[in-house]
């Protein structure tokens, strides 16, 4: 983030305006009016403008009822609303920002038409989502003055705006934006127009690697949502975030990012969610998603494997894994013997059972690799101290009785496990892979800095920790290995390594720090 302060925010005399009183458009407007601007919201239906308005107001005075801000603040911000039937009536605007429908023309048309009736000084922002600010500003006399300033919804609680600055946008003008932004209470992040700017782009994996799990029917989409939350910490799984958001959404710009990276096989759409847009079964929205809302069937349990017995056999720990930390501390008696790390990346011996963390291989190939036949893998945990849930898989030629010590003692140290078929990666693993290895990428081809990354999916998304941090955590060498070993068991382009991973992987480096 820039550390510019607030030094060349709008000031409060500037009057802001909002075209669209939409959501979003009147989650904006709410947000301006109480950072303290006249705020005047158009619509081009003026029905809905009032509407907006008394439902802003209705808002504010039930966040003055619970204590959020004061009665006096609730009544003067909104009085500082103001409803506008015409474009004409924007003219002493500031700053308009635009929130109407998500199409090009429609949003050239606009802003040519603004363009007319605004001061030359006026700065001209659209929330846009996903189309380029480069090609609505091609349409303009003064592309330099449009910028991008995507809120997430809902906007008076989502704290991350992206300031994008098209290819003709001028920086000051941008870091005015910034800066204003900063001032509303928001935490802005500075980007290009790029497909997806950064948050839009570098979430894809989250959604596509839980479907290719489905798809490969490693596991139900229960299952996976929560070793995504009680594992990698995550406040929603991938399947009941998608039916939150509605398929039709998510489809469209997954659809949309692959079409504009010029069909890159990292951002491939899914076959499986293109089936339920096709059945109209787009989530919360129409009762029927991966889950049904319509009280015919409750969502179902994650499957968790049966409580084994925790096995006889004297328990090596090899290492400082936080894994072996953790089943140190909590089963810590004369059973629990601690030797040195090994090369081979054991983790826990009992008996014949030999505990790993997944490297992206499956269980099954690694069991091959090694000669070891009762190879369990375990996957990525945020923290392995605090989560509740672990997912495994066990190579096809581990016995049964070895698995069960195995589970066994995972079990005995605390741990809910889910089994997952023997997916190279698991769940978590191949997710922060993926999403590190995106993140990385919009900072090599200068989208954004690292720190901007990091910040966007935390506060746009709220990922529990950012993706580049989590491959400082992890190590960097350690997430290049993950998709390498997925790159050549898939033989696909999709997981091939980012430049800049390479790099920091081969100097040492490490992305804060």
């Amino acid at each position: 983030m820039s550390q510019s302060g607030k030094d060349s925010a709008l000031p409060k005399s500037g009057i802001i305006a909002v075209i669209g009183s939409g959501t979003m458009g009147a989650g904006i407007a709410q947000v301006a009016a109480v950072a303290g601007h006249t705020v005047k919201l158009f619509d081009n239906r003026p029905a809905t403008v009032d509407k907006a308005i008394a439902d802003i107001r209705a808002m504010l005075d039930k966040l003055a009822g619970k204590g959020r801000m004061t009665a006096e603040e609730a009544s003067a911000a909104g009085k500082r609303l103001q409803a506008a039937t015409k474009l004409e009536e924007l003219a002493d605007a500031s700053l308009v920002v635009e929130a109407i429908v998500e199409n090009l023309d429609a949003k050239r048309q606009l802003f040519s038409s603004l363009e007319t009736i605004v001061s030359d000084a006026c700065i001209l922002a659209s929330n846009t989502s996903s189309i380029s600010i480069t090609s609505i500003g091609a349409a303009l006399r003064a592309p330099q003055r449009l910028v991008g300033m995507h809120f997430f919804n809902p906007v008076p609680l989502m704290a991350l705006v992206e300031i994008i600055s098209g290819l003709a946008s001028d920086a000051q003008v941008a870091q005015q934006v910034y800066d204003t932004a900063l001032g509303w209470g928001k935490i802005p992040v500075h980007t290009k127009s790029t497909p997806g700017f950064i948050v839009n782009r570098v979430a894809r994996p989250y959604y596509a690697e839980g479907l290719r799990i489905l798809n490969e029917q490693a596991a139900q989409p229960s299952t996976i949502d929560a070793v995504l939350r009680e594992s990698g910490g995550f406040k929603m799984g991938p399947f009941e975030l998608m039916d939150l958001i509605g398929h039709d959404v998510n489809f469209a710009v997954t659809q949309s990012v692959f079409q504009a990276y010029f069909t890159d096989p990292r951002f491939t759409p899914s076959l499986i969610q293109q089936e339920l847009v096709n059945a109209g079964f787009l989530g919360r929205k129409s009762g029927r998603g991966f889950y049904r809302y319509d009280g015919s069937q409750p969502i179902p349990d994650p499957a968790t494997e049966p409580l084994y017995e925790r096995p006889d056999e004297i328990v090596q720990l090899f290492g400082e894994h936080p894994l072996c930390l953790v089943v140190k501390e909590r089963l810590s008696d004369s059973r629990i013997e601690q030797n040195p790390a090994r090369p081979d990346g054991l983790l826990i011996k009992t008996g014949s059972a030999r505990i790993y963390q997944t490297d992206g291989r499956t269980a099954t190939q690694r069991a091959e690799d090694l000669n070891l036949p009762d190879i369990i893998v375990v996957d990525l945990a945020l923290d392995y101290a605090s989560a509740k849930r672990l997912a495994v898989a066990h190579a096809d030629q581990c016995g049964d009785d070895a698995y069960r010590a195995g589970v066994g003692l995972l079990q005995a140290a605390g741990y809910a496990i889910s089994r997952l078929d023997d997916v190279p990666g698991l769940a978590v693993m191949r997710t922060v892979a993926m999403l590190a290895n995106e993140a990385a990428d919009t900072v090599n081809q200068g989208v954004c800095t690292i720190a901007d990354a990091d910040m966007a999916m935390q506060k746009g998304v709220n990922y529990p920790r950012g993706p580049l941090a989590w491959a400082d955590d992890i190590g960097i060498g350690t997430v290049a290995n993950v998709l390498r070993q997925l790159s050549l068991t898939y033989g696909e382009d999709r997981y091939r390594v980012s430049p800049l991973i390479q790099r920091y992987q081969a100097s040492g480096r490490i992305f804060h720090g």
